[in-house]
């Protein structure tokens, strides 16, 4: 009897794990559907063109798609007389975020628009304007003239999880309020060339003409605008991009007041803090954004800051990849000042930094001039050759320290080129100046063949960061 109970529970236990996602009803979406969907709209802009004999089917652009159509459409006679005039060349979506027309849509919908048409679910249509577009983050403010609209309601994206159900509304290939569904991939995506915008990811349907939509939540709050999409073909494959709602918030608040979107810098360049980076440099764990330059004059150079420091929090923010740093300084109001936490030689250091303001990027170079030759040579456990800079080199330079690579071996354990030039060793978080060929000969000899280290590497006007793990033979 007793193992008949056992058996019983084991059952119904296996039962209930088995049957959870069964037993579960699926995510219906049709109340949120019928209570937001009237606040997306589709975009619409035109531009001169030369005019085409075959019918034009806005956003359609797969030719068995058009073919499809042409066979069930009749023909539209030619023009007797061909010429430039106004046709659609683009569709988007958008969303009513204010009663009196206001609406957000992506900047790359409206750029370059001579027109630009705003069509609602109940048929009206409307010319809007554009009241500010910001490229950066991919984000503009529409206006037309109307009032008593329907507006959607706003979520917070920071709450959103992993794993979450989420709907997208949009007009793909011009099919007007098409609604299609997923969960959130991941959270704070960056993506290449957009260092401003941490990216919510889903693998929601979006295609050509979603761009500009809103992305909901289940409780039918707009948690982002659907942005971009990685695709080989130029369709869906599951991967899509979405603005985070804040972030888009604060963009439009800034276009509505301003027309424009004011941002902050200090003016460093940094890069990544690897694992082997974490560890030379004595830190715990691989987090922050190394400092690999300061711009003289610049905010952060007035500060205190030095090229080598890992930047963990500013203005509080904790800051735990290198894409971190340039999103939060750039939502820092130009002229605040903030307090900045770095990583220093081992030590945690707090500097106070008053923020500039944006006017261009700024980005590592991993692609650099070649330097002189030197006129020394001696040999390392690097599996290099370094000389010593001579006092011509150094003037050019402006540097007053440093050994210069003439030859880079097959064997060489350490990622530099010809005419680089080490400026500084880091090692269990000890950072040492390299003033001579045979101070760096010595201390790599005091080292075991395992040892982490991280050389601050000069290369024609900008620096790196190197990692070595691992060391030949003494020499």
């Amino acid at each position: 009897m007793y193992w008949l109970r056992v058996l019983a529970a084991a059952a119904a236990l296996s039962a209930g794990t088995m049957g959870y996602a069964q037993t579960r009803d699926l995510p219906d979406f049709t109340r949120l559907v019928e209570d937001q969907g009237a606040a997306v709209v589709n975009v619409s802009t035109t531009q001169a063109v030369r005019r085409s004999a075959l019918p034009q089917f806005p956003g359609i652009e797969d030719e068995e798609v058009l073919e499809f159509f042409r066979r069930f459409i009749p023909r539209q006679q030619p023009s007797p007389s061909p010429g430039p005039r106004a046709e659609p060349r683009s569709l988007g979506s958008g969303f009513v975020i204010s009663q009196d027309g206001y609406i957000l849509t992506n900047a790359h919908v409206v750029e370059g628009a001579e027109e630009i048409n705003v069509r609602l679910t109940d048929k009206r249509e409307f010319k809007a304007k554009v009241i500010g577009s910001d490229r950066r983050t991919d984000v503009a403010l529409i206006k037309i003239e109307a009032t008593g609209l329907p507006v959607v309601r706003f979520g917070d994206p920071v709450k959103l999880k992993v794993g979450e159900w989420v709907v997208a509304i949009g007009s793909p290939f011009g099919f007007e309020n098409s609604v299609t569904a997923g969960i959130v991939s991941a959270k704070g995506r960056s993506l290449p060339q957009e260092n401003f915008v941490p990216f919510i990811q889903t693998d929601v349907a979006i295609n050509p003409g979603n761009s500009g939509g809103p992305l909901f939540n289940m409780k039918g709050e707009v948690v982002g605008i659907n942005s971009q999409i990685y695709s080989r073909t130029g369709g869906f494959m599951g991967l899509s991009f979405a603005i985070p709602i804040d972030v888009a918030l604060d963009v439009q608040n800034q276009l509505r007041d301003k027309g424009r979107v004011s941002r902050g810098r200090i003016g460093v360049v940094i890069q990544e803090v690897t694992r082997d980076i974490a560890t030379s440099f004595g830190l715990d764990r691989p987090r922050g954004a190394l400092v690999n330059t300061v711009e003289k004059g610049g905010p952060a150079d007035k500060a205190g800051f030095e090229a080598t420091d890992i930047v963990t929090r500013f203005d509080g923010k904790a800051v735990e990849s290198s894409s971190d740093l340039p999103r939060i300084v750039g939502a820092t109001r130009p002229g605040s000042q903030v307090p900045v936490e770095v990583w220093r030689k081992g030590t945690p250091r707090t500097f106070t930094v008053t923020v500039g303001e944006l006017k261009e990027d700024r980005v590592a170079s991993r692609d650099l001039p070649r330097g002189a030759k030197p006129p020394e040579l001696a040999a390392n456990r690097l599996g290099i050759v370094v000389g010593e800079l001579s006092a011509e080199q150094k003037k050019e330079t402006s540097l007053s320290h440093g050994v210069v690579v003439v030859e880079v071996k097959p064997e060489a354990r350490i990622d530099v080129r010809k005419g680089d030039v080490l400026l500084t060793m880091v090692h269990k978080g000890q950072h040492t100046e390299l003033k001579s060929v045979e101070q760096l000969t010595k201390l790599l000899n005091g080292l075991d063949k395992s040892a982490v280290l991280t050389f601050q590497v000069r290369r024609g006007e900008s620096t790196a960061f190197v990692t070595v793990t691992g060391l030949g033979e003494k020499g």
